[in-house]
């Protein structure tokens, strides 16, 4: 399942509602990605995540399918946040479910360097100064994604 949304979520209710009366998941794995303080040695006081409205499900929907297609995954969770966001707060929730942990946290790996680098988010930073800058993509997050090509 795909959320994108300008709100809040809460990590702990949303595990509860994908595995509540669940017995046949033998692992989870959650990841929640939050706005913090630094980036590449600049100090950040916020951060806005824009998109196109029906491309970014389209293509984040393209990616858990992705996942599912490589491993034994039971349920499937990507929440990803818009709009201006404070420091510690969350952008991206991830929950993966399965039998066993290694499909879990291979799933849940891959969706996040996925995310990294294909999903079509612009993510502009406010520091100190009041200045704004655009984050640019890291070479970094492209080595990781290689590795499931």
């Amino acid at each position: 399942m795909v959320i994108v949304q300008r709100e809040k979520f809460d990590t702990g209710a949303e595990f509860n509602r994908l595995t509540e009366g669940r017995t046949d998941i033998g692992a989870v794995v959650t990841f929640t990605g939050l706005v913090r303080d630094f980036n590449d040695g600049s100090n950040v006081t916020s951060l806005t995540l824009e998109h196109y409205p029906g491309m970014t499900e389209k293509e984040l929907e393209k990616i858990e399918a992705a996942a599912r297609e490589r491993w034994a995954l039971t349920e499937c969770l990507i929440i990803h946040r818009f709009g201006k966001m404070d420091l510690g707060e969350p952008i991206v929730l991830v929950i993966t479910a399965s039998a066993h942990r290694g499909d879990a946290f291979a799933a849940a790996e891959f969706l996040m360097d996925w995310l990294k680098t294909k999903a079509p988010f612009w993510k502009l930073e406010a520091n100190s100064e009041g200045e704004n800058d655009w984050v640019k993509e890291r070479e970094s997050d492209h080595d990781a994604a290689k590795r499931w090509q």
